[in-house]
């Protein structure tokens, strides 16, 4: 088997912005070492969360750059690197090794989309640049494109590509990911209101947006199911599926950030074509927030 990049509760960190737009890097450092040292396991920077998709090239590679050296080995950074043109997810995966990063987040090409026989060949070529572990990001609801168990069988050959964000939501594709390609790739969780059944079924952690706002209770709902306690880990599950549900009922990253905000964080406003969330939805993100004492 593989070396694992980390286990447990990984963030998929925010960007916080100013109100003109440009990223506010105190506030970044300040949430790097409040994640850290409540327990989180890893840094993921630049990934969907990150609002990576508008970032010019230097923000990117300033990002990754921070984020390394504000982290300072405390726990490994994984940094966003996928792109719908091969040549310069390449391109920006050896850039962000250069940089320090310990490991890739890799997403699937969106838009162009492909293949399965072009998926192999995409990320065969990045996992073939670098001589850092990458993690296969599936998410088919923002892509159109689904990894095919059997693809990920094929890739999981690669000495580099060592682990699977699964964020597709259908725990029975998860299963069959686990029990067919398990001694090939690590599985993380990519949906924080599944981090329990997945882990359950042997992933190794989650990649989450939930950690921003209770990152000890994220941490230890997947510590506790490392250690095959699954009944505590169900509670802390259920406990905050009502908050999992809130940081979601616009387009990620809009809640958590306007979340961080109602908190006294100073994340900022996203960047368009995301648009602050209604007044609506911000008076129910508040009350859940409220009930658990979180502002």
């Amino acid at each position: 088997m593989k070396n694992t990049i980390f286990t447990g509760a990984g963030i998929a960190i925010v960007t916080p912005m100013n109100q003109d737009g440009s990223i506010n890097f105190d506030e970044l450092g300040r949430m790097i070492d409040y994640q850290i040292e409540s327990g989180t396991d890893a840094i993921i920077i630049c990934g969907t969360t990150g609002e990576a998709s508008t970032m010019s090239d230097e923000e990117h590679l300033e990002c990754i750059r921070f984020a390394v050296e504000r982290t300072a080995k405390r726990v490994p950074v994984i940094a966003g690197t996928g792109s719908n043109d091969t040549a310069y997810a390449v391109k920006l995966s050896k850039e962000a090794e250069e940089l320090g990063a310990d490991g890739l987040l890799v997403v699937t090409p969106y838009y162009n989309k492909t293949t399965q026989r072009g998926l192999v060949a995409h990320f065969t070529a990045i996992a073939d640049a670098v001589n850092i572990p990458i993690i296969l990001y599936n998410i088919p609801g923002r892509t159109g494109v689904n990894i095919d168990v059997a693809t990920v069988k094929i890739l999981g050959q690669h000495k580099n590509i060592v682990a699977v964000k699964e964020a597709s939501g259908n725990i029975g594709y998860t299963a069959k990911l686990i029990a067919e390609c398990g001694d090939l790739v690590d599985v993380y969780s990519g949906n924080d209101d599944m981090i329990v059944p997945v882990m359950s079924l042997g992933g190794k952690g989650v990649i989450s947006v939930l950690s921003h706002v209770i990152p000890k209770e994220t941490h230890m709902m997947a510590k506790y199911c490392l250690e095959n306690n699954f009944a505590e880990a169900t509670k802390l599950q259920i406990e905050y599926l009502d908050l999992i549900n809130s940081l979601f009922i616009e387009v990620n990253p809009i809640p958590v950030k306007e979340a961080l905000n109602l908190m006294g964080k100073n994340a900022g406003p996203c960047r368009m074509p995301l648009y602050p969330m209604s007044d609506e939805n911000r008076e129910k993100l508040r009350a859940v927030l409220a009930k658990h004492n979180l502002v």
